[in-house]
């Protein structure tokens, strides 16, 4: 008994260790997926007018993805979508795919490609 509730104590210890990850593994996974990425491809993606609901991702991540900004139907404050401005952001694969589906449906009015995640996340790191 003892032995079966230190493999569950240390699974859920490790469990909690691998979901944090950097930015640079979470752009590596997203280059497996993809192939590869494009600063270029990320930053046309960043800046390009869509049909979906919210034209543009600097509707909400203004101009300069480094900085803060304001989400354009509710208002409420947003931290900054760079990795250099703000340390939190793509560092957890789960989160990385929860406000990729959410906000690709509001850009894109679809969800977002392999490629597209990777071009996107390696623009974000490229921001220094």
């Amino acid at each position: 008994m003892k032995i079966s509730i230190l493999a569950m104590t240390l699974a859920l210890a490790y469990s909690g260790l691998t979901s944090a990850a950097t930015p640079q593994q979470i752009l590596a996974e997203l280059n497996a997926k993809a192939g590869g990425s494009s600063v270029a491809r990320g930053e046309k993606l960043y800046r390009g007018q869509f049909g979906g609901e919210i034209k543009s991702c600097m509707g909400c991540h203004t101009e300069d993805a480094r900085a803060s900004g304001r989400h354009v139907k509710t208002h409420k404050a947003i931290e900054p979508l760079a990795p250099v401005a703000n340390k939190e952001r793509f560092t957890d694969m789960a989160k990385v795919e929860k406000w990729f589906r959410r906000n690709c449906k509001e850009v894109l009015a679809r969800e977002c490609t392999a490629q597209e995640k990777a071009d996107f996340t390696a623009y974000m790191l490229s921001l220094k």
